[in-house]
């Protein structure tokens, strides 16, 4: 039998601490959240918001925090088919692909500088150099920083904007003046009056992108923290259309007429 106690310190982690059951090593008795008890406190107690921002913060969020990521949680849940991660996952699951398979399409599609995780981190970089500075976000969008080496292609565009949109999307501008009435921090709302301004500084009017790096950064959260939140909070959409497209893939929005096995079958 394996001395449980000496393979627990070898379990580095402030996130989680768990307690296992007597006579089974492998076994969960307890298991805490940074010092709250997951299934003795939280569970039935806690909201899923509460419960990730603990997890990810370290603490108890405020309720300002919890309604704001609930509400920012709400607006990203579905892209739509027309988004290129949700269109992957849908092409996986037409094609027969499982269920990991279709979410794993969705995050890397999804994960890059258009539109994508990497374009939120971006974002919220731009946050953190150029506050709530006009001034100063003029200079940034003008003059982008130079890059280190990247696994990623150097973005063409400024990051949190539309590179092809002739206008902000009404959608967008619903998303932002809905944060923003709930957000504790100042960038959604300095977000809101000055949108125009930005806009027109960077040819480029705002996208999703930029609303959710402004609302990650008014949560608190890191650059690397809302890339990782963004994929995440972004699957649910990718994850109920390829459901609907493995169980009716004839009705694919885009070519389902001209998906037919039995008929290609016929002709073989």
């Amino acid at each position: 039998m394996p001395d449980t106690a000496a393979h627990a310190e070898l379990i580095h982690t402030h996130l989680w601490h768990e307690e296992p059951e007597a006579g089974d090593p492998f076994a969960t008795r307890t298991a805490r959240c940074r010092g709250y008890d997951v299934f003795g406190e939280l569970v039935g107690q806690a909201s899923w918001a509460e419960m990730l921002l603990l997890l990810w913060q370290g603490e108890r969020p405020s309720p300002a925090a919890a309604r704001l990521f609930e509400a920012l949680a709400v607006a990203l849940a579905n892209a739509g088919p027309r988004d290129a991660a949700v269109h992957a996952a849908m092409c996986g699951a037409v094609g027969g692909s499982p269920a990991a398979a279709c979410l794993m399409a969705a995050l890397a599609v999804g994960a890059g500088r258009f539109g994508g995780g990497q374009e939120v981190a971006l974002a919220m970089q731009l946050w953190q150099r150029g506050g709530t500075d006009l001034a100063a976000w003029q200079q940034a969008l003008g003059d982008p920083p130079t890059e280190v080496a990247s696994i990623w292609p150097r973005a063409e565009h400024p990051p949190g904007l539309d590179p092809h949109g002739p206008r902000c999307a009404t959608t967008v501008v619903q998303a932002l003046d809905a944060l923003a009435r709930l957000s504790p921090g100042p960038r959604l709302a300095w977000l809101q009056a000055e949108r125009k301004a930005l806009e027109a500084a960077a040819g480029h009017p705002l996208a999703m992108a930029g609303v959710a790096a402004a609302a990650l950064a008014d949560l608190g959260f890191s650059p690397e923290q809302g890339e990782m939140l963004f994929l995440l909070l972004r699957l649910p959409g990718a994850a109920a259309h390829a459901l609907e497209q493995r169980l009716a893939y004839k009705r694919f929005p885009f070519f389902g007429h001209e998906i037919d096995p039995g008929a290609a079958h016929e002709h073989t």
